[in-house]
């Protein structure tokens, strides 16, 4: 398994499987050098993105990973392995979030996350938004 930032050769096994996001946002994030992905062998396997939320805390908007591969611990790996470059960067606490009515919030409960928050919009789940300080 590798991790590694996502470049240009990436965009397209991204944006193939990522339909939360613009082909133009994504190639920004890109360039950026906010995307990392995971390959098991030669075969792309997810993906992880992150922004930053005020302009400083990194705030991780996605992390997906491919049907055959959810479930295999890959995820938990690659958040450690975000968690650490953000770490590297000197950024002393990162977030994310996750609907309440998805399982990815006992995912990163599991991981060491704290439930910070909620906010709702219209006609949508809440949304939990989660901290965790490296």
């Amino acid at each position: 398994m590798i991790i590694r930032l996502a470049e240009n050769k990436d965009f397209e096994a991204i944006i193939a499987n990522d339909k939360w996001i613009s082909r133009e946002t994504l190639a920004k994030k890109i360039s950026e050098k906010q995307v990392y992905v995971v390959y098991c062998g030669d075969i792309f396997a997810g993906w992880l993105r992150y922004g930053l939320f005020w302009d400083n805390t990194p705030f991780m908007n996605m992390l997906h990973l491919t049907e055959e591969y959810s479930g295999k611990g890959i995820g938990s790996q690659m958040v450690a392995f975000w968690e650490n470059e953000m770490r590297k960067n000197e950024h002393k606490i990162v977030l994310t979030s996750s609907a309440q009515t998805e399982f990815a919030q006992h995912f990163y409960v599991k991981l060491g996350y704290k439930a910070i928050g909620s906010f709702s919009i219209a006609n949508e789940p809440l949304e939990i938004i989660f901290e965790k300080t490296l």
